[in-house]
Order: C-alpha cells, then structure tokens, then sequence
C-alpha cells in the first residue's frame, strides 16, 4: 500500500491571502459602516470605500513588498557571514556542525564522520548551518514581489465584498445592515477554507476568524463613530 503524505507547501501564500482578505473584509467594513450614522447618501459611502480600497492596496502591498525583501536581504547577509566564517574560523564551524548532530543522538564517532563529510562541499556545508543553526530557508528571490501582489489583490477582493452592498440599497443605514450580513458570511467561509487549508478544524477556525474579523470591525466602527 502506496503511502501518501499531505503537506501545506504554499505557507507564504496562504499568509499572504489571509493578511489581505482579512483586512480587507474589516477595514472598509468599519469605514463604510462609521460614514453610515453620519451621511445619508449611498454615493458618498461607495466613494470613500474605493478611494479606502486603493490606499490600503498600496500601502498593504508596499508592506509586505518591504517585508519581502527585508527577509531575502536578512538572509543573503547571514549567508555571506557564514561562507566568512567557514574560511576564518573552520575548526569552529565544524564543531557547530557536531553540536547540531549531537543534539539528534548521534554518537562522538558519528558526529566526526558526518561533520568531515559534510566539509568536504562548503556550500552545503554553509547550507546545512544556515538551515540547522541559524533555522533560516532560503526565500523565493520573488518573495516581495509575489507578497505584494498576493496581499494587494486579496485586499481589494475583501473592500469590495462588503461595499458591494451600498451599490443595491435605498440609504446607508440599509446598506449597513446588508454589509454586515455579506461581511459575516464572507469571513465565515474564509476562516472555513482557510482552516481547511492549513489542516486546522475548519468549523471553529471558521467561527474564530468571524469573530476576530467582527470585533476588529465593531472596534473601528466604534471608533470612527466616537470621532465623527
């Protein structure tokens, strides 16, 4: 019997989807829903949701474009000070290299034969102590850039979910409540299949993400409501 084992490869992806959407899901809600009580035109709500969608698709892209690059950079500098240090200080280097094999058991023997086998290619020398040392992955050099997009088309997607109400109501205050209803949902089946993607169980996962992206929202909504 074939075993085959399941294993969530795209993480990144998926962080970068959940940051966006649920930002995106909570943020114009909370604007939309604060203009609400204060105005009475629907047009006003919607242009001031768009105009809110496109700043946060910049500014959350940029975010995590930085973000991004900030990894690769951080990464490619312990790289280079790790080559440094295998042509300074090898001896050292070398028992670091034991002291990792040590620590899953494996005998002083052992230890020795895998270290000096290991030397014998710098670059997976330097490799295997960035991963095993240091606990860093070489980033996808189209990490930023991917991130960027990822983040800014996730939110823009999650604006205009619950904006998307005021364009078939009578006046803000109906708009609200039918925005409220499609955010709930929305988040709801978000936290369901992002729970189901990252094997956590789908049903509290959807209730959790609900109720985090709700009070976050309440927050706002409070908040803009207390200043207007």
């Amino acid at each position: 019997m074939v075993h085959l084992e399941k294993h969530l490869k795209s993480s990144d992806l998926i962080t970068d989807i959940v940051i966006g959407m649920s930002d995106g899901l909570t943020v114009p809600f909370a604007l939309a829903a604060g203009l609400s009580g204060a105005v009475s035109s629907n047009a006003i709500v919607i242009t001031a949701g768009i105009a809110e969608i496109v700043a946060g698709c910049i500014a959350m892209g940029l975010g995590g474009y930085l973000a991004g690059k900030t990894e690769l950079e951080h990464y490619e500098s312990e790289l280079k000070r790790e080559f440094d240090e295998v042509e300074s200080v090898p001896e050292k280097e070398l028992q670091e290299v034991k002291d990792v094999f040590k620590e899953y058991g494996i005998s002083n023997e052992g230890q020795s034969i895998l270290a000096n086998e290991l030397a014998n290619d710098k670059t997976k020398w330097v490799n295997f102590m960035m991963r095993f040392e240091l606990g860093l992955e070489k980033p996808d050099p189209n990490r930023a850039r991917n991130s960027a997009l990822t983040i800014g088309v996730a939110y823009f997607i999650g604006g205009l979910l619950p904006l998307s109400a005021y364009y078939f109501t009578i006046d803000p205050q109906q708009g609200l409540m039918v925005s409220a209803i499609i955010t709930t949902i929305c988040l709801f089946v978000f936290g369901y299949f992002k729970s189901k993607v990252t094997g956590q169980p789908p049903i509290s996962g959807a209730f959790k993400v609900t109720m985090i992206g709700l009070i976050a929202a309440a927050a706002a909504f409070g908040i803009a409501k207390w200043v207007s």
